[in-house]
């Protein structure tokens, strides 16, 4: 059974290998990049991006040891055709560093652009740098927003790390918010996610220091809910959450 420290050793080989051709090695850091439950630390993160000369997102991702993976899932999106229809309005939960964020905006240019972010510093940072709207949050609502107001709701490595009553709660609100015809996209550790070595792996971490993560939820689960609201699956794909994967799902609500 592998154990978090070999895990996180093997993360910074393939991290080092992606940044090798630009001439930089990862230093040790303060930071456990192979414990992705832990929340991103701000300053630290924004002070080594740019020293290693990556673009903020590309170096989480490669200090993650999943380079690409951010712009794999915004391409599925694409080819799920989430962004072929104007995107006037929307809305993410725990969009954190921005990562998916700005390149979903590279994809569409909507008129506005709502997040719900509880990390005040990371907040800050994304209004700062692009253009979008904070909303305030509990962690748990999307009360700032109003019902059928939004085209696009997504929510990327958040129902994986919170309660399975949080992620109810969440469900409710993204069906409130979203407008018909809207897409929902948000990604969750269901059993496809969990093959043997993958459990083994998780296993090998120990008892995490906050019981809710990681948070596995059944696909049937979720697709049930979903369908019983009036929802089209139009597809799923899996996305790497080192030591595993979770499962990225997009939804279109009816437009009846």
């Amino acid at each position: 059974m592998p154990s978090l420290t070999s895990i996180s050793k093997k993360m910074a080989e393939t991290a080092n290998l992606v940044l090798s051709p630009i001439g930089l090695k990862l230093s040790r850091s303060s930071h456990d990049w192979g414990d992705v439950s832990s929340f991103i630390p701000f300053e630290q993160t924004i002070i080594e991006a740019k020293n290693s000369g990556l673009p903020l997102g590309e170096y989480i991702d490669a200090r993650q040891g999943i380079a690409g993976a951010t712009q794999a899932v915004i391409d599925e999106m694409k080819r799920l055709g989430v962004f072929e229809q104007p995107l006037h309005t929307i809305l993410e939960i725990g969009p954190g560093s921005g990562r998916y964020l700005e390149r979903t905006l590279r994809e569409c240019s909507p008129e506005r652009y709502e997040i719900y972010e509880t990390a005040a510093d990371w907040a800050a940072y994304l209004i700062r740098t692009f253009p979008v709207l904070s909303q305030p949050t509990d962690g748990t609502h999307l009360r700032a927003t109003p019902a059928s107001s939004i085209d696009l709701v997504q929510a990327h490595k958040v129902f994986s790390t919170v309660t399975f009553v949080t992620t109810a709660g969440y469900w409710c609100e993204m069906d409130r918010v979203l407008k018909p015809g809207g897409y929902l996209v948000f990604d969750a550790m269901t059993e496809r996610c969990l093959p043997p070595a993958t459990i083994e792996a998780w296993a090998g971490r120990g008892i995490p220091s906050h019981s809710s993560y990681p948070a596995a939820m059944p696909s049937e689960a979720i697709e049930g809910f979903f369908s019983a609201r009036q929802y089209r699956l139009v597809g799923s794909f899996l996305s790497p959450m080192p030591p595993g994967q979770t499962e990225l799902f997009v939804f279109r609500k009816s437009s009846a």
